[in-house]
């Protein structure tokens, strides 16, 4: 088996991603969900640190390149059907999402609309001001 054959268990997209959903090691409370190609989770795997595909920026994506808020990954696992992955990641800073907020996920569903339930941690214009 070559080292590359974990690869090609994976079913991407025609576009050749794979959705990768990041989850606290610590709680399990889910912080984003981003997408991968191969040299993303191939890197990712690699170094540890997780490394999606921007698809608004057509380029590899170093999860806090900009921000600083890296993830150290600890574990990646993939579901029954061979087309999502989940990261273990410990977040850096506590913050995952652009927003400043702790997850991507901070809006939940209350009569018909979409609430914002929890609280900007960072200012983004303080987090994305280099």
């Amino acid at each position: 088996m070559s080292n590359e054959d974990w690869l090609e268990e994976i079913k991407w997209t025609a576009d050749g991603l794979v959705p990768a959903i990041a989850q606290d090691a610590e709680d399990g409370r889910i912080l984003m969900m981003a997408w991968m190609n191969r040299e993303a989770l191939q890197l990712t795997a690699s170094t540890g640190k997780a490394v999606y595909w921007s698809r608004s920026r057509g380029k590899l994506w170093r999860k806090g390149e900009e921000s600083g808020h890296q993830q150290r990954v600890s574990e990646i696992r993939l579901d029954c059907d061979n087309d999502v992955i989940v990261l273990q990641v410990e977040q850096a800073g506590g913050i995952a999402c652009h927003t400043g907020r702790r997850s991507c996920f901070y809006q939940r569903l209350d009569n018909e609309r979409w609430v914002a339930v929890d609280p900007v941690l960072k200012d983004p214009q303080r987090i994305y001001s280099k």
